[in-house]
């Protein structure tokens, strides 16, 4: 398995070309060799493929406006092929935290298409969950079991974010295990416990809660290939300097 470093947690230092090329230079010097772009300032495909090849990066996800996943599908997948990356993801379920039966039905009606379209174009398309996903509702099943269900796993990969997982109530090394064979990029950031508040604090890889030596253990064990490593919120830190300190507790247990 790989590292790598999800963008998202860069985007106060990604808002234009100029401050986007200095990020990527240092997530190059931190040790990273994989990324996944999300929430960054717009770009050319072409411009991105010449960042990478001048940092040695490689892009293996992204996140994508769903506008453009689904009303220009194919042109999004020929932008990915030019800077090598065929995983097209979503951050987010229309309606967020407002998830409901209505809206998760349009979600099925509305990606169905797009995400064929996605397949026949040789890309694939990623899910991203939160918290939200492992409601119980109709027949006492998640949205990510309907997911599964829903669509087959030639067409709808999962990004499987460790965090939102535990924040949910659910077990990391359970999930990695029922979605195999849909997982090829998995999210990992840390959950700390806020003195002050007693709330629960992202934090970097190693310096919260989270069995991470168990969780790589299983992730390796469902053939997962990139762990990125992401963290929303770095509070007071610099996110630099959070995505250092994972990368330095991750290659201490071995990781590369």
């Amino acid at each position: 398995m790989t590292l790598g470093a999800q963008f998202y947690t860069l985007k106060d230092y990604t808002k234009d070309l100029d401050s986007f090329s200095e990020s990527l230079k240092k997530v190059a010097d931190i040790g990273y060799t994989t990324v996944q772009i999300s929430g960054t300032c717009d770009f050319e495909a072409e411009w991105l493929a010449e960042q990478l090849k001048a940092t040695g990066l490689k892009c293996v996800l992204t996140h994508t406006k769903a506008q453009r996943i689904l009303e220009e599908t194919k042109k999004v997948c020929d932008e990915h092929k030019l800077f090598g990356c065929r995983n097209i993801g979503l951050g987010i379920i229309p309606g967020g935290k407002n998830l409901t039966e209505e809206n998760y039905l349009k979600f099925v009606e509305e990606y169905t298409p797009a995400i064929k379209e996605i397949a026949k174009n040789d890309c694939k398309f990623f899910f991203h969950n939160h918290c939200m996903e492992f409601y119980k509702g109709k027949e006492g099943k998640t949205f990510m079991e309907r997911m599964m269900e829903d669509f087959t796993a030639d067409e709808l990969n999962f990004t499987l974010d460790t965090y939102w997982v535990q924040y949910a109530g659910g077990n990391p090394n359970e999930w990695l295990r029922k979605l195999k064979g849909r997982l090829e990029c998995i999210h990992l950031k840390d959950m700390a416990i806020d003195g002050p508040t007693w709330e629960h604090r992202m934090a970097p890889v190693g310096s919260g809660n989270m069995n991470f030596e168990k969780i790589i253990e299983t992730a390796a064990d469902c053939d997962v290939s990139y762990l990125l490593v992401e963290q929303d919120k770095c509070y007071d830190e610099n996110p630099f300097d959070c995505l250092t300190k994972s990368y330095k507790y991750l290659t201490a247990l071995g990781l590369k």
